[in-house]
């Protein structure tokens, strides 16, 4: 047994210290990680700063041309698409501040206009519809173009950038007949660049920042020249400007290393964290290593402690049965007097045996109680009585003063725990000539005192007499028998009843247990 106990003390002590060994592993690789690795997580951090403004200048430009495109979209619902220019002109021109030129097509082969319309009107209007007769218009994507759907074109002309926008309209006529309308936006480049990029691009919440926009190949749009860099984003125009990317380049690094600087942090919290852990588990792991051999022991004193407990009287009422069964005995007095020896013993083995099923029910967690109300008095006193006997056979006695008290109770539970409290009196009390048990009425709550006049319970003892298997060292010293279970049944029969159980020390020397419950039951 004790060559088991040590090998699995043994393994688990191996188990124990290769955990702490993979535990320091872990926390090695990511210290080395975490100091190592910091350059990496900043230019991630960069770049994703700078992915996202470059994202936000994008959508702002896309947003603003679209919202110019659909203002004068909105002019032809439910018109004449050939009115559009007007319109636009006398409505919306100054809500669309990028558009120069309104144009309306018909939808023959010829591709004639039907209507037009310049912010400015001036000689170089002849100019723009040549332009998007002969060269704009045949690159407009028509096929495919479904009724009423906005598209772009982005595109340079004798190494000037157009941005067209352009849908398809029906126009009905008086007649009945209806015609199809090709309506085209002109985005003039110099508008955009003043009213949308000027505003957009030098955005003062982006000082860390320079912005440009370029074309497919590199030559710059608008903006300063951004040099070669590994952190340059760029970004191209989703719908409008597709013929064109923004870049963006970070020129100053504070906020973008403080953020660095707050993830290491961040890291080396949770690396301290971790490692508080580990040492919180071994710690863990020891005092329940310890706790699990302290209970162990107790288990195996509680064993042999009941195994003499039995041996004792069942050895007895072997002994005064065979005497019996011989006929030997020729007496009738003296075979009285073996039958009363052989009740008691028989008494007392009845009595460890229900202590220990108790106590197995109660650590299996299925102890159940059955409460009524019972005169308190009348419990105390037929407990007390069986424990007259083996009192007298020690020398003792047993005073009561016992007050007829309603409560409600488990009268048998009830029973169990005074029982306990007496016979511990009568066990660890030796050579005293009076026990005491007292009921008394405390208002809402009854007490039942037991009080010896013994050695007493060293100090030391009284914070943990009422742990299971836990016996008092004045017992060990006098060698005094027991299983280190009563006092526990006494606790939980108690807690059970919403009460408390306490320890003092007599006047003059002893023990007086105390306990409390409530009269009105545990729910109350």
């Amino acid at each position: 047994m004790e060559l088991s106990e040590r090998r699995f003390a043994r393994a688990r002590s191996i188990l124990l210290v290769s955990a702490i060994v993979v535990a320091a592993i872990i926390l090695a690789v990511v210290t080395y990680r975490t100091t190592f690795q910091l350059e990496t997580i900043r230019a991630q951090a960069v770049f994703e700063a700078t992915l996202g403004l470059a994202d936000e200048k994008v959508d702002r430009v896309d947003r603003a041309i679209i919202e110019a495109d659909d203002a004068i979209m909105a002019l032809g619902e439910g018109g004449r698409p050939d009115e559009v220019p007007r319109r636009w002109r006398v409505q919306v021109a100054r809500q669309t501040p990028t558009v120069t030129h309104v144009v309306v097509f018909d939808g023959g082969g010829a591709r004639e206009i039907v209507a037009y319309a310049s912010r400015i009107p001036s000689p170089s209007d002849d100019l723009m519809r040549m332009l998007l007769l002969r060269r704009i218009v045949p690159d407009l994507d028509l096929a495919t173009l479904p009724l009423g759907q906005i598209k772009h074109l982005h595109r340079a002309y004798d190494g000037v950038f157009f941005l067209i926008t352009y849908w398809r309209a029906v126009q009905s006529h008086p007649d009945g007949t209806a015609s199809e309308r090709l309506v085209v936006v002109h985005h003039e480049r110099e508008a955009v660049a003043r009213e949308l990029l000027e505003v957009v691009v030098p955005d003062p919440r982006s000082a860390t920042a320079r912005v440009n926009i370029v074309d497919d190949e590199n030559r710059v749009i608008f903006g300063p020249h951004l040099g070669k860099s590994d952190l340059i984003v760029a970004k191209r125009f989703p719908t409008t400007l597709y013929a064109w990317r923004l870049q963006v380049a970070p020129t100053a690094s504070t906020d973008l290393a403080e953020k660095a600087r707050r993830r290491r942090l961040l890291e080396m919290s949770l690396l301290a964290l971790s490692c508080i852990v580990v040492v919180a588990g071994v710690v863990a792991l020891l005092l329940a290593t310890a706790q699990e051999r302290r209970l162990a022991a107790l288990r195996g004193e509680f064993v042999a402690n009941v195994s003499h407990e039995l041996k004792t009287p069942l050895a007895l009422v072997r002994m005064f049965g065979e005497l019996l069964m011989t006929g030997r005995v020729a007496s009738e007095e003296k075979q009285k007097q073996y039958l009363s020896i052989i009740v008691r013993e028989s008494e007392r083995l009845t009595a460890l045996i229900e202590n220990v099923l108790d106590f197995a029910r109660v650590e299996r967690g299925k102890a159940a109680y059955d409460f009524a109300s019972a005169d308190i008095g009348m419990v105390v006193a037929r407990a007390v009585d069986a424990c007259r006997y083996r009192a007298e056979t020690e020398g003792m006695r047993i005073e009561t003063t016992l007050a007829p008290i309603e409560a409600v109770v488990d009268e048998r539970a009830l029973q169990l725990a005074v029982i306990n409290l007496v016979e511990n009196a009568i066990k660890y009390a030796p050579g005293t000539d009076v026990v005491r048990v007292e009921v008394q009425n405390g208002g809402d709550s009854v007490s039942v005192r037991v009080i010896d006049r013994g050695p007493g319970i060293d100090p030391d003892d009284r914070a943990r007499i009422f742990e299971r298997f836990y016996r008092g060292k004045r017992a060990s010293e006098r060698q005094v028998r027991g299983s280190g279970i009563g006092l526990s049944l006494v606790l939980h029969v108690v807690n059970a009843h919403g009460g408390e159980v306490s320890v003092e020390e007599t006047h003059g020397g002893g023990s007086t247990f105390v306990v409390r419950i409530p009269v009105s039951g545990p729910d109350s």
